[in-house]
């Protein structure tokens, strides 16, 4: 039962990528990257995590992604053959702009021990 899950999960992440990327028609919500999708186990509810790249207030466009959300599950339907399509929520997904962070951080830090070892 596990692996049809995880199938399932792994089927809707692509499809709302493909989705998104191939057939959304919204500028406002710009160039967007799909990086997790968590399911529920009985499917009735999907929790998107995404990503934008590009210049442009985040918050904005994850507002306009969430706008289309039933254009996405409209579509998403037609491609999955399951009894029930969820609900779809996007969510901004912060993890690699927390690592960026963390990473020049630890950089800075480590710039000023050798700084410091050499006086």
């Amino acid at each position: 039962m596990a692996n049809r899950n995880e199938r399932i999960h792994a089927l809707i992440q692509k499809n709302i990528s493909e989705i998104i990327q191939f057939e959304l028609k919204n500028s406002a919500v710009g160039f967007v990257s799909v990086t997790d999708a968590v399911v529920n186990k009985d499917n009735s509810f999907a929790k998107i995590f995404v990503t934008f790249l590009g210049k442009g207030d985040k918050e904005m466009r994850l507002e306009a992604l969430n706008r289309c959300k039933g254009f996405i599950r409209s579509e998403l339907a037609k491609r999955l053959d399951i009894y029930k399509v969820p609900e779809i929520a996007f969510v901004l997904d912060e993890t690699y702009e927390n690592a960026r962070k963390l990473e020049d951080s630890l950089a800075r830090e480590k710039e000023h021990i050798q700084n410091k070892k050499k006086l």
